[in-house]
């Protein structure tokens, strides 16, 4: 695809982003679809470095993702890392055995010198993928989280404790000299987007990472293309991860407007369109207060229909 040509930027995080980015996807030309990653959950586990979020993108347009799980692949076996626990190894983060080679694969091409943004290029391409997927930096930015038991590397939160802890903040280490994605920042300035979507993701841990790259939020409120953002919170509850228990947790209303607050006061103008579910709709006026245009749809995503249908309602709202 030519940087050239006009397309639509999609922000994701992991399951929840990719739903949507599956339907974007089967409503858009391939080449008419971008899609920036969250990197802030990537590290070096058992030597191999490993991008949760890309992956999760990665084997859900390529057809390969287990539907039930939303992450991983479909049909997985993990012999390897059976072996491995016999021996006594590290086996909290389940890597399968097809999933394995993504890793070896990617760590052996960073190991040559090549960037994370060139690593997943390649990656999408050998899997089939067309959509055009930009890590949010070729810079590490690693997630640690703040809990009752002491700051915790994003995925030991996540994955080891199994979000036990009691989260009271986050930190986004190396955000402040890491650079945004080249490509998308290019793009931005010279408004080769014409719509950007804020798929339903943790606001704190799958968007902030993205957003508090120097300069991006700022780039994207400046974008001539509608921002929308599709809220992860539907009905009080979060329909996967955990966003709604580190939004009771830090004291955050957990509702829509909670979300539509957080993004109101951390990127006062970014967001254009603030998409709820039905569920919701009487917090619009409240949302509609603090600046933002609001949509109430279904917003929840159980089949594939559902992701095309909310990818297109939140394309149309361009045209409002």
């Amino acid at each position: 695809m030519s940087s050239a040509e006009p397309a639509v930027l999609a922000i994701s995080g992991g399951v929840g982003g990719a739903k949507l980015a599956l339907g974007l996807a089967a409503v858009l030309p391939p080449e008419a679809l971008q899609v920036l990653v969250n990197t802030g959950d990537d590290f070096e586990h058992l030597g191999l470095h490993i991008s949760p979020d890309i992956d999760t993108l990665l084997y859900t347009l390529s057809g390969l993702a287990d539907p039930v799980q939303g992450w991983g692949i479909a049909g997985e076996s993990f012999h390897t890392l059976d072996a491995l626990e016999r021996l006594g190894g590290e086996v909290w983060f389940r890597l399968g055995d097809r999933d394995m080679a993504t890793h070896l694969w990617r760590s052996a091409a960073l190991r040559a010198g090549n960037s994370l943004s060139h690593v997943t290029r390649e990656l999408a391409q050998r899997l089939g993928v067309p959509v055009v997927i930009h890590p949010m930096s070729d810079e590490a930015v690693r997630t640690t989280v703040q809990t009752s038991e002491g700051s915790l590397p994003f995925q030991h939160y996540f994955v080891r404790e199994r979000c036990e802890p009691a989260v009271t903040g986050f930190t986004f280490e190396g955000v402040e000299q890491a650079r945004p994605n080249a490509a998308v920042m290019e793009a931005l300035q010279a408004q080769r987007y014409t719509d950007i979507v804020i798929c339903p993701s943790n606001p704190f841990v799958s968007i902030d990472p993205i957003l508090q790259l120097p300069g991006l939020w700022q780039a994207l409120r400046d974008a001539a293309a509608p921002v929308s953002l599709v809220s992860p919170i539907v009905a009080g509850t979060a329909l996967k991860g955990p966003a709604a228990k580190m939004m009771s947790e830090l004291g955050v209303p957990v509702t829509a407007l909670g979300v539509a607050q957080h993004y109101a006061a951390q990127y006062p103008g970014l967001i254009d369109w603030f998409l709820i579910d039905a569920s919701d709709a009487t917090l619009a006026q409240s949302i509609g207060e603090l600046g933002m245009q609001v949509a109430v749809t279904s917003t929840v995503m159980k089949t594939r229909e559902d992701k095309q249908r909310l990818a297109q309602f939140a394309l149309d709202l361009a045209e409002r």
